[in-house]
């Protein structure tokens, strides 16, 4: 049994698998064994010596009266025990060593079965914790081949995984031997194993494209601080800096693009809006509403709104082809948006262009945003409504035209 001895010191050495647990595993399979060739009834214990590998194994059953016997494998007669201990009493059990010409080779199967056992668990533990390591970061793999829908990918040479349908970016087309990075949601473990699931459209994804492409992001100077995606059409990201020496979105945007040009060839072309978050929420609203300018931003806290003015020509422009632009700004700032052209805010009698002669920061006390030095002519003598005022001229109206999200 030398052999196994050896065979455990170098898989504790190379694969650090723990000599003492195999040891104990071989121990109990050959308990197993003895049960399966000898009989259930009686008790087995097993030692493995630690330095040789030579096993024993002994038999442990009770000493009963000769009339008394019902099990001769978990018992044995008073009569039978007293031949082999002169002081064997009835009640009392009888330890005797198992002795078999196919003991040796049952318990050689045994523990080489185990050893082969151990070592595929411990690879197999040792692949798990790789990726599980990578939970929540991103893995590039080769496509490999397509089942239905779905994607097969190599992400080494004994590991693949599965990109879903539903992990797919609409309008993205793979063949065999690309290269394909991917957000790693969870790596489960299982009876079998274990199951890595992956993901091209999770929103993380541009956070972690912008992390690694970053440095400023990596070391903590800019904080990503929101993210609104659409896959495969568009996202925008929120920033800010903790230096103030250092502009977030430009850090994030790169010489000359170069930056978030390399994350957006990473989403095969995927637009991507970086603005400045703000603490202040009618800043960050308008910010988010971006590329479309903002004359006034009126912010309802409580109830996670805000009423938006903008230019005439920009009102297409802030709603976005098919209500895209205003519903990432929805996600993003986390706030219901209005958006009104400044045709319908007129016609509200909303009167948000005569503010500088009132104040002299950008908002009055009950939260207003104004950035209209030209926003046209109203008349001087028409005020601001107040929030009740604004939703009951509202729910007035012929909303025809609107963008509320």
């Amino acid at each position: 049994m030398s052999e196994i001895i050896e065979a455990l010191n170098q898989l504790e050495k190379e694969k650090n698998i723990s000599k003492e647990v195999i040891m104990s595993a071989i121990e109990k399979s050959i308990v197993t064994a003895c049960e399966k060739d000898f009989g259930k009834g009686a008790e087995y214990e097993v030692t493995m010596d630690r330095e040789t590998g030579d096993l024993s194994v002994y038999q442990k059953r009770l000493i009963v009266e000769d009339d008394e016997l019902t099990d001769d494998k978990a018992q044995i007669s008073l009569t039978k025990a007293l031949a082999m201990d002169k002081d064997s009493v009835a009640g009392e059990y009888l330890t005797t060593e198992v002795r078999s010409k196919e003991f040796g080779r049952i318990a050689a199967q045994k523990a080489r079965s185990i050893i082969v056992q151990a070592i595929k668990e411990s690879e197999r533990d040792a692949i798990y914790g790789k990726f599980a390591d990578k939970q929540k970061d991103i893995i590039t793999g080769v496509v490999q081949r397509f089942s239905g829908n779905n994607i097969n990918i190599s992400l080494d040479e004994r590991t693949d995984t599965v990109l879903n349908e539903n992990e797919q970016v609409k309008g993205e087309k793979y063949k065999v031997g690309d290269r394909i990075k991917l957000y790693v949601v969870e790596v489960k473990k299982s009876t079998k194993g274990f199951r890595i699931l992956v993901s091209r459209t999770h929103p993380d994804l541009v956070r972690k494209l912008f992390e690694k492409e970053v440095a400023e992001i990596a070391d903590g100077t800019v904080e990503i601080m929101s993210i609104a995606r659409e896959p495969g059409s568009r996202s925008k990201i929120a920033v800010r800096s903790n230096d103030p020496n250092v502009d977030p979105v430009g850090a994030c945007v790169g010489l000359a693009g170069n930056r978030v040009n390399n994350v957006v060839d990473d989403l095969k072309g995927e637009k991507i809006d970086v603005i400045n978050y703000d603490d202040d929420p009618a800043v960050y609203i308008k910010n988010a509403l971006s590329p479309s300018d903002v004359l006034w931003v009126k912010v309802d806290e409580d109830e996670r709104s805000a009423k938006v003015v903008v230019p005439e020509d920009q009102l297409s422009l802030a709603i976005g082809k098919e209500g895209q632009n205003a519903r990432l700004a929805v996600r993003l700032t986390g706030y219901k948006i209005d958006i009104k052209s400044e045709s319908q805010a007129k016609s509200l009698g909303i009167g948000y262009d005569d503010y500088d002669e009132e104040y002299d920061e950008e908002y009055d006390d009950e939260g207003y945003y104004d950035d209209t030095e030209d926003a046209g002519d109203y008349d001087d003598d028409v005020e601001l409504k107040s929030v009740e005022e604004f939703k009951d001229e509202i729910d007035g109206l012929d909303d025809s035209g609107d963008e509320e999200e």
